[in-house]
């Protein structure tokens, strides 16, 4: 039996998505809520598929209150907060989940994807009763773009 709540939060799950899909002929968005501005010494990307725990392990983290829900697409755009540790400060990012195919655009995946870029390390957040499957999907789609993780920058 289908608990009407359940329903609800499904229902707010997809249309949560239907916003982070750019509209036809959109050239997938301005992008906006995605540039914040590099503070602190370094920038540590929190990157992951929705409803991993990024938000809550940011809060956990830092001062800042970002909004963690029991329902996919609860992070939107880039939140900041900044992390003090051993005299430095160093800036984390809870970036809006990314799902399968982000690299080609799909969820906003390509802004997404851009922030993480600007990151100086980005740190993959695993549901543990699913790490080895999302770990191969967050390579596989952060590949596709270029960003090599745990591997030297090509000779040139």
């Amino acid at each position: 039996m289908v608990n009407i709540t359940d329903k609800i939060k499904d229902k707010l799950a997809r249309l949560r998505a239907q916003l982070l899909e750019p509209g036809p002929g959109s050239g997938g968005g301005t992008g906006a809520g995605f540039d914040v501005s590099k503070s602190g010494d370094a920038r540590i990307a929190l990157v992951g598929f929705p409803s991993v725990g990024k938000s809550t392990f940011l809060s956990k983290v830092t001062k800042t209150k970002s909004e963690a829900a029991s329902y996919s697409f609860t992070t939107l755009t880039a939140i900041p907060g900044v992390l003090e540790y051993g005299g430095a400060e160093i800036q984390l990012l809870d970036l809006p989940g990314i799902i399968e195919g982000a690299s080609e655009g799909k969820g906003r995946g390509r802004q997404v994807i851009s922030a993480a870029k600007t990151s100086d390390l980005i740190l993959m957040v695993l549901d543990a009763t699913k790490r080895a499957e999302q770990r191969a999907l967050l390579e596989a789609e952060l590949e596709a773009v270029g960003i090599r993780l745990n591997r030297s920058p090509p000779c040139v």
